[in-house]
């Protein structure tokens, strides 16, 4: 396997970039089968990124991309879960993680944080993103009624 390279996009705070703690830290990854296939899941994030701003309960986030190994994705903080919950069930979202499904695999995981450390919460994110252990706490997210 091919060493780890991530290049991350700058922080793009988000409308409760000044909330108390406690956080949530989310991260995702999502590995393309093809290499082919890991810039357009990456511009996908990135036009999902527009709409960051005025996002409910979002802190902050970044998006990074490890092209040697075919993946990309997201450290999101938010408010809460149910900040994240009613994100991942978006319109647009959800149509880019069904266009994209079958040409990859995809992993997530959450924690909490007493309060909002960029530096700290990138490292961990980072640590995580470099490890080859499996991932702590998968995050799972079954909307209500499914």
């Amino acid at each position: 396997m091919p060493p780890s390279w991530i290049m991350r996009s700058p922080w793009r705070a988000g409308p409760e970039a000044h909330a108390p703690g406690p956080l949530l830290v989310s991260v995702t990854e999502f590995t393309a089968h093809r290499h082919t296939q890991t810039l357009p899941i990456a511009l996908s994030g990135l036009r999902l990124r527009r709409s960051w701003p005025g996002m409910p309960g979002a802190v902050g986030m970044w998006l990074w991309v490890d092209p040697l190994r075919k993946r990309s994705g997201s450290v999101s903080v938010w408010t809460d879960e149910r900040s994240l919950y009613a994100f991942v069930a978006r319109p647009d979202h959800l149509r880019i993680v069904r266009a994209h499904r079958d040409r990859g695999a995809m992993r997530a995981t959450v924690w909490t944080a007493d309060r909002l450390d960029p530096g700290t919460c990138w490292a961990e994110a980072s640590a995580l993103l470099t490890d080859p252990s499996p991932w702590p706490r998968p995050f799972v997210h079954t909307p209500e009624g499914q």
